[in-house]
């Protein structure tokens, strides 16, 4: 197969699923590796796909495209970790030259520990602003919760994002007993650089080295408790993902609550989630699933065209998340790193 982005002509319908929600967001997972183990992510020895299984970029930019011209605007690469996949700026440059013809943004989420050496190339190649999933300030903690990454590595990343023009947000799974004390001091210090702070509520996917009842902190909650504290001024801000967002008035940044668990946002979902081998996840919370890569490979174009219709049949209303001692076991075997969150 030679198929380049000049001699695709796909289907310019929009993507359009059973209950009138539009598709206009993809993420794509360009890797299920990573160089950190997040304790809420992954399981400490974690067996990784072949390389053989995962999608080429020239794959990737071909599944892109079709997106692209079927009314998707905004793309994000995640991983895994995205920036430890070899030759990553290659893709980068390449589906950013659809930046202002369809896709309106080209974004990136990070752990942020290769980014000092990146992040010039990224605002090179029309990364106008990228996330970076980072749970706390304490070294310590640092490294028990990664289980392997260094705090000071973060930090230069994102001092290299902000030198290259970067609007940096920070992601942060609020988890009780493990960081719940540092969402304020967090929220002061993203705030104090420029930066938003998203916090998260954990998610029951895969077998991980984290308790998930006796972690997981509520975010409405968590919003209430900040409302004595703070003045938090209701935003209509968009960013294309399943993020409210508030204004803390006596800092003047943006907050933002991702609460797949307290108050969940399916009804709005805009969202579908292409896997490093090329499995289309219509929802995150669920296992059902269209392989793009074999329709591509098989039937080309026309194939890829048929099975993203297919795959608007298959997105459900809604995920079943729940988290309870009566359902300890995870919603679904699949960890987080092979969706990209």
């Amino acid at each position: 197969m030679n198929l380049s982005a000049a001699s695709i002509a796909p289907t310019t319908r929009p993507l359009v699923d059973r209950y009138g929600r539009h598709i206009s967001y993809l993420r794509i997972s360009v890797t299920d590796r990573c160089d950190f183990r997040c304790v809420y992510c992954m399981a400490e020895n974690m067996t990784f796909l072949p390389k053989k299984d995962v999608l080429s970029f020239e794959e990737i930019e071909t599944i892109a495209t079709a997106f692209v011209a079927r009314g998707v605007n905004k793309i994000r690469l995640t991983g895994g970790e995205p920036l430890v996949r070899k030759d990553i700026l290659d893709l980068v440059r390449s589906l950013g030259r659809h930046i202002g013809h369809g896709l309106d943004e080209l974004t990136i989420t990070t752990n942020g520990s290769q980014l000092s050496k990146h992040a010039g190339f990224l605002a090179d190649a029309g990364v106008r602003r990228l996330n970076v999933s980072l749970d706390t300030l304490d070294s310590d903690r640092f490294a028990a919760i990664t289980r392997r990454g260094r705090l000071a590595d973060v930090m230069a990343g994102i001092d290299a994002a902000q030198a290259a023009g970067l609007a940096v947000k920070i992601n942060m799974v609020a988890m009780a007993g493990v960081n719940d004390d540092e969402i304020e001091p967090m929220m002061a210090w993203a705030h104090g650089r420029g930066m938003g702070l998203t916090l998260i509520e954990g998610m029951p996917l895969g077998e991980v080295g984290i308790d998930r009842v006796d972690s997981y902190l509520p975010l409405k909650e968590l919003h209430d408790r900040l409302a004595q504290r703070y003045t938090l001024e209701k935003l209509d801000q968009r960013t294309g993902g399943p993020a409210r967002y508030v204004r803390v008035a006596e800092t003047g940044g943006v907050l933002g609550f991702i609460t797949p668990m307290s108050h969940n946002f399916c009804e709005s979902c805009n969202r579908v989630r292409l896997t490093a081998t090329g499995q289309l996840f219509m929802c995150l919370g669920q296992d059902d699933q269209v392989n793009l890569r074999d329709a591509l490979r098989d039937e080309g174009m026309d194939g890829l065209d048929a099975a993203l219709d297919r795959a608007m049949l298959l997105k459900p209303k809604g995920h079943d998340f729940v988290i309870d001692r009566a359902r300890p076991q995870p919603a679904l075997g699949r960890h987080m790193s092979v969706t990209g969150g």
